[in-house]
């Protein structure tokens, strides 16, 4: 980004500027209200072919370099962390999955606000946030715009933070101590396709 401001800070301006437009469009006009559910349904169509492009990119890639982390264990749950040994391409393919996931119930409850309880607003808001969200990723960073897996693209990922940052104490670990620690601790062995 041009300007290095988190993504959340971003996405509460466009949200309070948008919420601002949104006031001004007059939705009981029908051509209006078309426009912008036509504007709602090609901005997820264009998240698809994102989604359906870095899909084909990293499968073209197949990076089979293995990867070894720690899964911590829920917030208040009793359980050990998890030792997780996969490869960056089945990696990518589940934060991928989880991405198809997230949009698909953004798509649900938009639906349902919008047929349902007739709420108009928000699809001019659901048109931008998702489309920002699906370029701004790591896995578009990384393979649609080519940048290197280092720094803060290195797998495993960091949960990102909220607005408070509380981001960081459930992010997946990679450190040498941890892997061994979760090794010996006998939660090793764990191997996801």
């Amino acid at each position: 980004m041009a300007l290095g401001l988190n993504p959340q800070i971003t996405n509460l301006v466009i949200i309070l500027g948008m919420m601002q437009f949104s006031k001004k469009i007059p939705f009981e006009d029908p051509q209006v209200l078309l426009g912008v559910r036509i504007l709602y349904v090609v901005s997820n169509l264009l998240i698809a072919g994102i989604y359906l492009y870095l899909q084909s990119k990293i499968n073209a890639k197949k990076d089979l370099t293995t990867l070894k982390y720690v899964e911590p264990a829920p917030m208040g749950s009793a359980e050990e962390p998890k030792l997780i040994t996969t490869t960056v391409h089945s990696y990518d393919l589940q934060q991928l999955r989880g991405l198809w996931k997230s949009q698909l119930m953004g798509i649900g409850m938009m639906g349902v606000m919008h047929i349902y309880f007739k709420y108009t607003n928000p699809l001019v808001i659901q048109s931008i946030i998702p489309l920002k969200g699906a370029f701004e990723g790591n896995l578009a960073k990384i393979h649609l715009f080519g940048q290197s897996a280092n720094g803060d693209l290195k797998r495993p990922w960091k949960a990102a933070g909220g607005l408070m940052g509380m981001a960081g104490q459930n992010d997946p670990k990679a450190d040498k101590k941890s892997i061994e620690q979760a090794e010996r601790a006998g939660s090793g062995g764990v191997k996801e396709e």
